[in-house]
Order: C-alpha cells, then sequence, then structure tokens
C-alpha cells in the first residue's frame, strides 16, 4: 500500500549511506537495504517510500494500543515539564500511582521494583529469590528451572536461563545455575503423547529436574504462561496449575515472565489468569508503556518482600537502576494503561484471536500447515514440508511466505535465532487495538498468501 510521503531517493540513499556506516541492526546480519519506518498511525507503519504496511507482530510483541497515540505523547510531554528525573532510591508521585494500577491487574498484594527492560526484570527476579531463601535460612537455593524453547532476556543471567541454543552461541558460559527441561509442546510432544493422552509429563519433567539437582538448591521456576518468541508453544490447560502445585512442594519459587503474555495480550490482563494460578514474581515489560518508553517491573508478592525488612545490614535488595521507572515513562504507562481499560482492549484481544481461530480454519487443510497455535491475539502458524511427517518447513519455504506477505502490505515475524532447524514459525501479534477491516485484512492477506504458496506446490 502506497502513501503520499515518500522522501526523495537522494534523501533516502544519504540516510542509507549513514545507517549502513554506523548502525548495527539487531539479531540480523549486515543489513544493506534495511526498510526505514518512518511513521505509524493504529495499527500500520509507513517506510520512507511511502510504503503502508499492518504491523502484524506490534513491533517487536509490544505495541499493544498501536502507533501514534496522542494522549500518552501529551502525558510524556506535560510529566517531562514537571520533573523528567527523579531517582527511585526516593519515590515519585508516577511509581506510586502505577504499582498501585499493576496491583489492580495483578489482582493481589504484590511490591513493584521498576527497571528499563524485560531482560532487566527478570535478572531482577532472579536476585530477589536467591536473596529471599538465604535470608529465609535456606542460602544453598539457588538454581532455577526453565525450558528448552524459553526466551527470557539477553543479559547474561537472563540468556543463562533461555532455552535457545542459537542465542547463546558463541556467548558462552553465562550465568550460572540454570537448568532446562523440555517444554510442553504437543505438537511436537518430547514424551510421544498427544492432546487426548497427555499426562502432563512435561510438568513431571519440572518436579523430576528439582529432585535430580537437589530441592535445597532450587530457588525458582520461571517461565511465560505461552513460550511466545520460541514457537508460540501453548500448553496443556492443566500444565501451569500443576507446575504451581510443585512449586509449592518443594519451597521453589514461580516467577512467571508476561513480558509478552501480559497487558492484554492473552485475552486476559495478564497471561496467567487464564490458568488460575497466583506468581510469587511476575515479570513485565513491553505492553506495560505499548514501547512507547522503556519501562519493566518486577512484582514481588508482598510476602516475599518482607523477608526484605529484617534489620542486617544486607537485608535490603541492594540493587539500583539509574533510569528504571523515571517519571516519564510511568506517567506513559499510566496513559497506556488507561487506554487499555477505556477502549476494552483486554476483551478486544479475545475477539481478535476468535475470529483468527474461526477464519483461518481453511488453513489447517494446507499441505505446509502443520498446526496454528492462538493465545489471545497472539498467533503461531508451524510450518513443515507435509503434515505427514512433520519436517520442519525449509528455510526458503519461510522465508518466501513472509516476503509474499510483506509484498501485500502485512509484516510477520518468525521464530529465529532460537533452535538450529526449527525456525519455522511465523508469528503475529497485532495491535490489541486494531480494527475489524485490520484484522479482516490480516485474515484475507494469510489466506491469499497460502493459497498461492499451495498452488506453487
Amino acid at each position: 500500500m502506497r502513501a503520499q510521503d515518500d522522501v526523495d531517493p537522494l534523501v533516502k540513499e544519504e540516510l542509507l549511506e549513514k545507517d549502513r556506516k554506523y548502525v548495527w541492526h539487531h539479531m540480523s546480519a549486515h543489513n544493506e537495504n534495511p526498510m526505514i519506518i518512518a511513521s505509524g498511525e493504529g495499527s500500520w507503519v509507513t517506510d520512507i517510500d511511502g510504503n503502508r504496511y499492518l504491523d502484524g507482530m506490534s513491533g517487536l510483541w509490544c505495541v499493544n494500543v498501536g502507533h501514534g497515540r496522542r494522549e500518552i505523547a501529551e502525558a510524556a510531554a506535560d510529566q517531562m515539564m514537571k520533573i523528567a528525573y527523579a531517582t527511585l532510591v526516593q519515590s515519585h508521585i508516577p511509581a506510586i500511582e502505577l504499582a498501585a494500577k499493576l496491583n489492580e491487574w495483578l489482582e493481589g498484594e504484590y511490591r513493584i521494583f521498576f527497571s528499563n527492560s524485560g531482560s532487566d526484570a527478570n535478572e531482577v527476579a532472579f536476585k530477589i529469590a536467591r536473596q529471599y531463601h538465604h535470608q529465609n535460612g535456606k542460602p544453598s537455593k539457588h538454581k532455577f528451572i526453565s525450558r528448552h524453547r524459553a526466551y527470557h532476556g539477553n543479559s547474561m543471567g537472563a540468556l543463562g536461563a533461555t532455552g535457545q541454543a542459537q542465542r547463546k552461541l558463541k556467548y558462552e558460559p553465562l550465568g550460572v545455575g540454570f537448568q532446562h527441561v523440555p517444554p510442553p509442546y504437543c505438537y511436537r510432544c518430547p514424551f510421544g503423547q498427544t492432546k487426548e493422552t497427555c499426562s502432563l509429563q512435561c510438568a513431571q519433567a519440572i518436579e523430576n529436574a528439582i529432585v535430580w539437582e537437589g530441592a535445597d538448591s532450587v530457588a525458582g521456576v520461571i517461565l511465560e504462561p505461552v513460550i511466545t518468541g520460541g514457537g508460540m508453544l501453548v500448553p496443556h490447560e492443566g500444565y501451569l496449575p500443576a507446575v504451581r502445585s510443585i512449586c509449592d512442594k518443594y519451597d521453589v519459587l514461580l516467577i512467571v515472565d508476561e513480558v509478552i503474555c501480559g497487558f492484554g495480550r492473552s485475552g486476559k490482563p495478564f497471561g496467567h489468569q487464564n490458568y488460575g494460578v497466583r506468581p510469587d514474581i511476575v515479570t513485565m515489560a513491553k505492553g506495560l508503556t505499548s514501547a512507547y518508553s522503556p519501562l519493566s517491573a518486577t512484582a514481588v508478592s508482598a510476602e516475599l518482600y518482607d523477608s526484605f525488612k529484617e534489620k542486617e545490614a544486607t537485608s535490603h535488595f541492594r540493587h539500583v537502576n539509574t533510569f528504571g521507572g523515571n517519571p516519564v515513562s510511568c506517567k506513559v504507562a499510566l496513559a497506556n494503561l488507561d487506554i487499555i481499560e477505556r477502549e476494552g482492549l483486554v476483551e478486544r484481544s479475545a475477539e481478535i484471536g476468535q475470529a483468527f481461530r474461526a477464519r483461518l480454519e481453511p488453513l489447517n487443510a494446507h499441505p505446509h500447515v502443520g498446526e496454528i497455535r492462538i493465545f489471545g491475539s497472539a498467533m503461531g502458524i508451524e510450518l513443515v514440508e507435509d503434515q505427514i511427517s512433520k519436517i520442519p518447513a525449509s528455510v526458503e519455504r519461510v522465508t518466501h511466505l513472509i516476503l509474499a506477505c510483506k509484498s501485500k502490505g502485512l509484516l510477520v515475524g518468525k521464530n529465529g535465532d532460537t533452535v538450529p532447524g526449527y525456525a519455522n514459525i511465523l508469528t503475529l501479534s497485532p495491535p490489541l487495538s486494531s480494527t475489524e477491516d485490520d484484522v479482516n485484512f490480516i485474515i484475507e492477506t494469510l489466506l491469499s498468501v497460502f493459497s498461492n504458496e499451495q498452488e506453487k506446490g
């Protein structure tokens, strides 16, 4: 789709030359001709050539309320004129109000520690968990159980928790004390089960790991309600409650990473609320501000927080973050959450997922579609060479489909740089504010692209 505000070709080439000379792109090889995004409105973005695309990934799973929200920009500007920076060694009004608001969303009593990113939030969670057990008379509890395919961040500790081999290549050794178990991957069940015969052996694997590592050495289990970037792996409905029970049995903290699943993406305020569990620690970022400003949070249950009040010199949490929870980002988050509540975007997310599920049903018969997995408004389409063998689709096939979507004006993602040979899942996570026309466009584009793919064979 073409807009009218495209940039002069000479100006574009100057920008590309500067980009090639000065910019190191994220998660990609040397990109000589990147798409340069110039503006956005609603669910759409426009590049400097004037081409419009529906942002089917909400940036990087994060622009939940869509682009160009004037009220968020005005809230940020207003706060900048009052006070743009105040350290949370003390406090400020936006942080206080946001912490209270997050407790409403969490439907529990938590203490909120603010940081900058999802990686930061998880690093904070690991330190809090270890210190909690130490101050609770169990200093040997320091290990964490995670899952293969999971992503929890790029910093050394969070990358240690991440279960994606390609992310770690050439960076190891990482943070120590992280063990991994098979994921709840029903389509390719590591235990040879089907959805009908599932006995939650994937949850039992967590208990086995705790026992084999020694319960007195395990501090916590970290998981996303749904493994998102690792392939949109939606677990059996009994999985999360089973893990909660296992954690309780062995005095192990349950850390739920809501960086992607939170703030309406799942069709509930937070992903874990779909399964009726209460985490000990919740980490969040991305949709907290819809990416209008960097901010993350680590929510810690009141019971855990109380152990940090003891009167020893080292009882307090000795962690500081210069920009974490700055007044501007907190005010942006409050404006963002107000939009989500006022416009009913949590419920809208569920409606988008229902539309995907109903109208993309024909794709289940496509020879190169192994499975479609949907959680709220997030979706993964697992591509295969054929449905019988389930051999993961080739890089060429996956790339062709992504480019075909882009040629029609739809930006989609994939689970890149995760597990060798298994980057075969297309991902979509459109803004929760997407209109009926936007959703129709996504569905019709996907149906058209896959129809063309089937004709080509």
